[in-house]
């Protein structure tokens, strides 16, 4: 009975540190280039930028041992090409979970297995091999029991869906039902996240007459609302994920979570692609960060832990196709940054190579502009008060930031504070173009508006935490449900009969 009650006692731990683990940003770490620094050098400069999980697209031995006892999290891949050996054979899949995978877990924390890479997209149609491959390698997790802690799953392009807009229309291809319908199946049956990767780039480098810019960079000042259910959709990127929410409650597959595995901007490319330059991809990177960190969750699933990777860690010279193809990389091959991002979701906060920052000696605040209109600004302030967890309580009725009450105002207010809390870059003073960065102070009376020096000191800013609401309340739960578990352990220890006795009356009474 004590090693049953042991049992239940760390599983429900395990369950709990998950539910608190909140959403996440990693990195795709791919290497098809000559000229790439060793995988000992990169796991250095995974930990100096605090990237803290990693996706690589197959189980490279070098980049396995140089991760050991980094504490970085790592998804690792079966490639298109091994499918088949893996579909046909079990032996295939023991065979490689014992040679390379085995030998550097746990040392090197490996938490997913890709099996195949965006297979409807390949041009040998594999599709059908996935499943069994899938299957075989949980068979082979589980003959090692570690298929509770390695999950295995695979990746999907956009193009999986026929239809994506509005959202709520959201649905599969008929084409791809003969395997995605036993595919969602395992996914539900073994709690795997559906693993998509979304690239509002193309949808606006391929129809910019159709998507605004602002809408696939996160930014303020496009709008798109949902005519069948009303969901106000400020970027694409949402607009995408719940596309896919909406395609998998359709086949009524409700509980499978979603997971972006690629995600990004490119910073440089052909004449044709004017979008693809290094501050477009700051931006859409940066408010990406803030957005997933923030745990926001998306319109159809408000306040929904969604993990992501950006694509991808260096610029790879190898690849095929435009000159985009080549440049989505985050750090050049001599681990220079392409543009500086803060992987902590509070800004860009290292500006040396970037010409996007402020410079840290002139204190500079964030205003709206009066040329903007009234719409713009309601939607912005709108936004910053809400997604953009801004404490907005001293521009309420009777606080000190209330008067004068107009929206320029009290949209000055927001945006400096968003502003402040995010960096004090230019980025966070965009606003869709409503914003303007001024060097001399706009507080007036007892209405101070805080600056990134004086952010921390609670003396002096009208500020609360930068937290969410959503994030504030599993917090607490997760707080208080930590204490109730130590609670129970500092009780079993000191009293175990006790304790246990206290457990089988708790099961008698279900049974009851």
């Amino acid at each position: 009975m004590a090693s049953r009650f042991n049992l239940v006692f760390a599983v429900s731990l395990l369950l709990l540190l998950d539910f608190c683990r909140g959403s996440i940003v990693g990195v795709c770490y791919g290497r098809n280039a000559d000229d790439l620094p060793t995988p000992d050098k990169v796991a250095k400069l995974v930990q100096l930028h605090k990237i803290k999980y990693l996706r690589i697209y197959d189980s490279n031995i070098q980049v396995l041992k140089a991760f050991a006892n980094t504490g970085v999290e790592l998804m690792v891949g079966v490639p298109n090409s091994d499918l088949l050996a893996f579909s046909q054979f079990q032996s295939n899949a023991d065979s490689w979970l014992k040679n390379s995978i085995l030998p550097y877990y746990p040392a090197t924390k490996i938490t997913y297995i890709t099996v195949g890479l965006e297979v409807t997209e390949s041009p040998d149609n594999a599709s059908a091999l996935v499943v069994p491959a899938m299957q075989n390698v949980l068979t082979a997790l589980k003959k090692v029991g570690l298929h509770k802690r390695i999950k295995v799953s695979s990746t999907h392009s956009l193009g999986v869906l026929s239809r994506s807009f509005p959202p709520s229309a959201g649905a599969f291809n008929s084409s791809h039902a003969f395997f995605l319908k036993p595919m969602l199946e395992f996914l539900a049956e073994n709690h795997s996240p559906f693993m998509i990767d979304l690239y509002p780039y193309y949808a606006y480098r391929d129809s910019p007459s159709n998507v605004s810019l602002d809408y696939a960079l996160f930014e303020l000042s496009s709008e798109v609302i949902d005519p069948n259910t009303g969901l106000l959709y400020t970027n694409m990127f949402d607009a995408q994920i719940d596309a896919l929410y909406f395609a998998l409650m359709a086949l009524n597959f409700r509980t499978i979570r979603v997971m972006v595995t690629e995600t990004g901007w490119p910073s440089k490319g052909s004449p044709k692609e004017k979008a693809a330059t290094p501050d477009n991809a700051q931006t859409y990177n940066a408010n990406l960060i803030h957005h997933v960190i923030n745990d926001s969750g998306t319109p159809a699933k408000p306040g929904e832990e969604l993990d992501v990777y950006i694509f991808s860690l260096f610029n790879e010279n190898r690849k095929p196709g435009l000159e985009s193809e080549r440049n989505w990389g985050l750090f050049y091959p001599d681990q220079t940054s392409v543009y500086n991002l803060d992987f902590t979701g509070k800004g860009i906060v290292d500006v040396t190579n970037s010409g996007n920052g402020t410079n840290s000696n002139v204190t500079t605040w964030c205003i709206a502009s009066s040329k903007a209109s009234e719409a713009d600004l309601q939607n912005a302030l709108d936004w910053a008060c809400g997604p953009g967890n801004v404490d907005c309580s001293p521009i309420q009725p009777s606080q000190p930031c209330f008067e004068p009450d107009n929206t320029l105002s009290h949209a000055s207010f927001a945006f400096n504070s968003y502003y402040q809390q995010n960096g004090a870059t230019d980025v966070a003073c965009s606003f869709g173009g409503n914003g303007v960065k001024v060097d001399k102070d706009p507080s007036y009376d007892n209405c101070i508006y805080v600056t990134t020096k004086g952010i921390n000191k609670t003396a002096t800013s009208n500020m609360t935490a930068i937290a969410s609401t959503s994030s504030s309340r599993q917090t607490e739960v997760c707080a208080w449900i930590a204490s109730f578990f130590l609670m129970i352990l500092v009780s079993f220890v000191l009293n175990p009969e006790k304790v246990l006795d206290a457990s089988i009356s708790w099961q008698l009474r279900g049974l009851a």
